[in-house]
C-alpha cells in the first residue's frame, strides 16, 4: 500500500548544542527547498509547536508520490542529514503515512480488519 508523506519530528536540541541544531535546520531547509525546485518532493512544511509539556516540540511533513518518497529516504543526502541529526537532535524521527485520499483507502482497510 503506497504511501505519500514522511513525518520528520524532533523533541529538541541536546543541551549545548542548540546551535549546531539551528545551523543545520537552515540547511535542511535549502535541502528541502532544492527537492522541491527539481521535482524530488511536491511540498513540505515546518510546524513548530507552542511549549506543552510533551516530547514532540516540531515537525516536517513532506508530501510526495510513495516512490519519490521512497527514493528521498533512500539517498545518500537523506541518511546524511538524518546521521547529522543525532548528533544534535533528542527525540528525532522518521515516519511513512498518508494524507489527502490516500486516508480514505487506509481507513477502508483498517475497518475491514477490525475484529467482529
Amino acid at each position: 500500500m503506497d504511501t505519500n508523506a514522511v513525518f520528520f519530528a524532533w523533541n529538541r536540541s541536546i543541551p549545548g548544542r542548540e546551535q549546531l541544531s539551528a545551523e543545520h535546520f537552515g540547511q535542511f531547509v535549502q535541502y528541502l527547498d532544492g527537492l522541491q525546485k527539481r521535482a524530488a518532493i511536491d511540498s513540505y512544511e515546518v510546524v513548530f509547536l507552542d511549549p506543552h509539556g510533551g516530547d514532540m516540540n516540531g515537525f516536517f511533513l513532506i508530501r510526495a508520490s510513495g516512490a519519490k518518497l521512497t527514493a528521498l529516504l533512500g539517498s545518500t543526502e537523506w541518511v546524511t542529514h538524518m546521521m547529522r541529526v543525532v548528533h544534535h537532535l533528542e527525540g528525532a524521527g522518521v515516519v511513512r503515512g498518508v494524507t489527502g485520499p490516500l486516508v480514505r483507502e487506509r481507513m477502508e482497510l483498517w475497518t475491514k480488519t477490525i475484529p467482529a
